[in-house]
């Protein structure tokens, strides 16, 4: 796995995810759209964990494809809170901007996996 810099940006985005939604929760009382959130963002991480010790490789493209889905997902809940003002501008660029680049990386190492399931085959 291109691992250690995908899981570690992905454990420190759930760390983010984690205390956006206790401050979204004790400060602006919001408990659905967080609630979301907080449960496609923290699955990211735990996708790629699981990722490292797939059976296959197209069992790991799967669950690399999963991450992907869950941070795009998470994305739409970060935008939909920052259109509807659970999140200022400012704090939306800064953890959007996490979730980009890790959206970037899933598809790129997505991508290079499934070329090398190909070349293999």
């Amino acid at each position: 796995m291109k691992g250690n810099i995908l899981k570690e940006k992905s454990f420190n985005f759930a760390v983010r995810i984690v205390n956006l939604y206790k401050h979204l929760c004790e400060e602006k009382r919001e408990f659905v759209l967080s609630k979301q959130a907080l449960r496609s963002g923290t699955s990211v991480g735990a996708m790629v964990r699981e990722a490292e010790y797939s059976e296959s490789k197209a069992d790991f493209i799967h669950k690399m494809a999963i991450a992907q889905k869950e941070i795009n997902e998470t994305i739409y809940w970060l935008e939909l809170m920052c259109e509807t003002e659970y999140l200022s501008n400012k704090e939306f660029d800064s953890i959007n901007n996490d979730a980009v680049e890790l959206i970037k990386i899933l598809t790129s190492i997505i991508k290079t996996a499934k070329s090398s399931l190909t070349i293999n085959h």
